[in-house]
């Protein structure tokens, strides 16, 4: 990678730079500490770009740190997945990756010496008690009745909370701040619940997990984080995050910095919807190559270099970050073009018999795999006497300007000859069925004589096409917001009402022998129709299996 690709300037950088140059820091130490309770989606690959991205492009070091605090949604798989991601985008980790799992016992004594110092105490308010006692944007909380216990009592329950005599959900530890706040995440936040879980780390060995404003501070200040930077959604929280640090006896004080979230038009990015599309079954999985995760694009055939620019070019800020699905389709399709070999494939075939094919006269050529990496090598492009075409790029009753092939007409085959419509064959109800062309011999390599024709179409040797799957993929939802709709009665219409019906279409086609010859995630470009990579599981040289990853061209809107 080039550091050149990390170096924008946003007011992140600012701010390190002038770190750096005053010497508060001598190095920047970042961190992307993802929930193991699902897969990475693409506002993820957005902060892995940002937080690994500016310690690669400063020489520092950013740590993967799952916040595994949650152990009901959490799980091994999650995990393997996510280090799997980050890998596959391009980044790398110091080390082991790191788990706030491996500081509960930390957390747990930071824990006790707040309550010892008369900062925390053990409530018995339930859930709607506490909602009741938290007051609202514009009334005070008050004070729990359970909130002037002594240190003593308060250490003897916290323990026994940890030695699990209560029931779940009977006792929790609080913060003791102030119940007046103006910022409602300082009113006596919890930071430890009793759950009976078991985790996916550390087994049954705790009934009592911290939360993860809590978590998360002290996790940075152990590993010496210099900058914690996270989504807006956190700026609020940021008054908390200080003030843990500022009461704990613990070295260094990391910095909180928010910047916007990602949010891509036509999809969403809640891990929580996205796994309700995975457990309702309206996808195949998390790596289904519909969903906006980061394995789901990849097995659509994205790459990490496309989706490092769509990356730098969303940018980092704190205004709305809104961005168009053709975005992100434009940054992978501008990767795609310089680096991806092509084939002709058919996916919709006409058969065409070619009337004069000689074969001691007809000859076949090579093309290039690339038009501008000879490196890349060429293949022959064999023909023989019955073709296939694209049943598109015939009409019997072509519209204006039509510049492909019709009655009479005359068009190019793609590194091949001049053929001439001679004859159309349909079928009872009137469809077109075949086509009987003759080649004029004289025009392999070049011109005809005493007239143009300006039509180039693909297609390819019936004889030598190997028959594949392909699965063309649309946008999964019909609308921009699908989980922002209101109905008439002003509530949120369910998200699930807008998926798009047509997001996937599997046909067999046919595509060159060179499509016998594949690994698994191979990209390669089908001439005049797309991006197109073999299946990352089901694709197999005997029976090629190929994903769309996105048309020649954004044709959403057209």
């Amino acid at each position: 990678m080039n550091k050149e690709q990390f170096a924008d300037n946003h007011f992140i950088r600012t701010i390190i730079e002038d770190d750096l140059a005053s010497g508060k820091h001598k190095h920047i130490h970042t961190r992307f500490p993802p929930e193991p309770n699902g897969y990475l989606h693409i506002g993820h690959a957005k902060s892995i770009c940002l937080n690994f991205g500016l310690a690669y492009l400063y020489d520092g070091v950013c740590n993967l740190r799952f916040d595994d605090t949650n152990p009901e949604k959490e799980s091994d798989e999650y995990v393997r997945s996510i280090k799997e991601d980050v890998q596959w985008l391009g980044f790398h980790w110091e080390g082991e990756p790191h788990f706030a799992s491996d500081y509960f016992e930390d957390l747990y004594n930071y824990a006790v010496a707040l309550i010892k110092d008369g900062k925390a105490y053990v409530d018995e308010l339930n859930a709607e008690e506490m909602r009741q006692y938290r007051g609202t944007l514009t009334e005070p909380g008050k004070d729990s009745p359970y909130r002037s216990r002594s240190a003593e009592e308060n250490l003897d329950l916290f323990t026994r909370m940890r030695a699990g005599e209560f029931p779940d959900g009977s006792k929790t530890l609080r913060l003791k701040i102030d119940m007046a706040s103006g910022n409602i995440n300082l009113r006596d936040p919890v930071i430890y619940r009793i759950r009976r879980v078991h985790h996916h780390r550390t087994g049954d060995k705790w009934c009592i997990y911290p939360m993860y404003d809590y978590t998360h501070a002290i996790s940075d200040a152990i590993e010496n984080i210099t900058h914690s930077l996270c989504t807006l959604e956190f700026e609020s929280h940021r008054p908390l995050y200080d003030w843990v640090l500022d009461n704990i006896a613990i070295d260094g004080h990391p910095r909180q910095y928010e910047f916007s979230r990602l949010e891509l038009l036509y999809s969403i990015t809640s891990k929580r919807k996205l796994n309700q599309l995975v457990t309702e079954n309206h996808v195949s999985g998390w790596d289904d190559p519909r969903m906006p995760t980061v394995s789901g694009m990849r097995r659509r055939g994205y790459t990490p270099e496309g989706l490092r620019l769509f990356s730098k070019r969303v940018g980092i800020s704190k205004s709305e970050n809104v961005v168009d699905m053709s975005v992100l389709e434009g940054a992978i399709r501008e990767e795609l073009e310089d680096s991806s070999p092509r084939m002709m494939a058919v996916l919709n075939p006409l058969k065409i018999e070619l009337i004069n094919y000689d074969e001691a006269l007809t000859q076949s050529r090579s093309a290039p795999f690339h038009p501008h990496h000879e490196e890349m090598g060429e293949r022959e492009i064999p023909i023989a006497r019955h073709i296939y075409i694209e049943q598109d790029d015939f009409s019997l009753n072509p519209p204006p300007k039509w510049q492909r092939l019709t009655v009479g007409g005359e068009v190019r085959l793609r590194y091949s000859y001049v053929i001439k419509c001679e004859e159309v064959i349909t079928d009872e109800a009137g469809n077109v069925i075949e086509l009987k062309c003759s080649i004029d011999h004289d025009t392999l390599g070049k011109k005809p004589e005493g007239r143009k024709v300006k039509g180039v179409i693909h297609w390819l040797s019936a004889e030598h096409a190997v028959p594949a799957a392909v699965r063309l993929y649309e946008r999964l939802f019909t609308v921009e917001r699908p989980d922002a709709v209101r109905g008439d009665d002003g509530e949120y219409k369910p998200f699930t009402e807008f998926l798009n019906q047509h997001s996937v279409t599997e046909i067999d086609a046919y595509a060159e022998a060179v499509a016998n010859t594949l690994a698994p995630e191979t990209r390669f470009q089908f001439e005049r129709l797309g991006y197109f990579v073999t299946d990352r599981y089901d694709h197999t040289t005997d029976a090629p299996v190929f994903n769309r990853t996105v048309s020649l061209k954004d044709s959403w809107h057209d």
